[in-house]
């Protein structure tokens, strides 16, 4: 499968799969604090745990999509990642983001997650996409909501509750 380890462009980021070589930038995101704090997920503790975590992803070989890493090109930088997940727990496709605190309130979220339902529903046909936000994370929720993602409940995701939105294909 394997098909899209490149995905969207959008006028400020370009998205592509990560490689071992980010193992860093990717520390860097998923050991930041106030980032986690926002995920119900535990921080990285070492850029090795990170070099694993992105050797041993395998979205894209089992589905053929998964989660960018958000360059900006400004500064060739990774900055977060967005992309699709195929959650097999509630077989359903998730976009998910996240970046670093630095970039939050200039739009890249958005930006990242629009580009990334516009490929779901465009290039991979899917009918309806997913999203999970913490109700305690209302500048996610608002990403959500710019994005046209719709309220649709609230589910235990990962042992945690969060708010649950969907969108149709346009």
């Amino acid at each position: 499968m394997n098909r899209y380890r490149t995905g969207p462009e959008t006028p400020r980021l370009e998205l592509r799969a990560l490689t071992v070589s980010d193992a860093q930038a990717f520390f860097a995101l998923n050991s930041h604090p106030d980032v986690m704090r926002h995920t119900g997920e535990p921080a990285l503790q070492s850029v090795e745990e990170a070099r694993s975590a992105i050797e041993n992803y395998t979205d894209f070989e089992k589905v053929g999509y998964g989660r960018w890493a958000c360059v900006f090109k400004e500064t060739q930088k990774i900055i977060g990642f967005c992309g699709l997940k195929y959650l097999t727990d509630f077989d359903l496709v998730d976009v998910g983001y996240r970046f670093l605190p630095e970039y939050w309130g200039r739009g890249l979220a958005t930006e990242a997650c629009a580009a990334s339902l516009a490929f779901g529903f465009h290039t991979l046909e899917l009918e309806e996409i997913f999203a999970f936000a913490l109700r305690e994370n209302p500048a996610s929720i608002r990403v959500l909501e710019k994005v046209g993602m719709q309220p649709d409940g609230e589910v235990i995701y990962d042992d945690i509750a969060a708010l649950r939105f969907r969108k149709q294909r346009p």
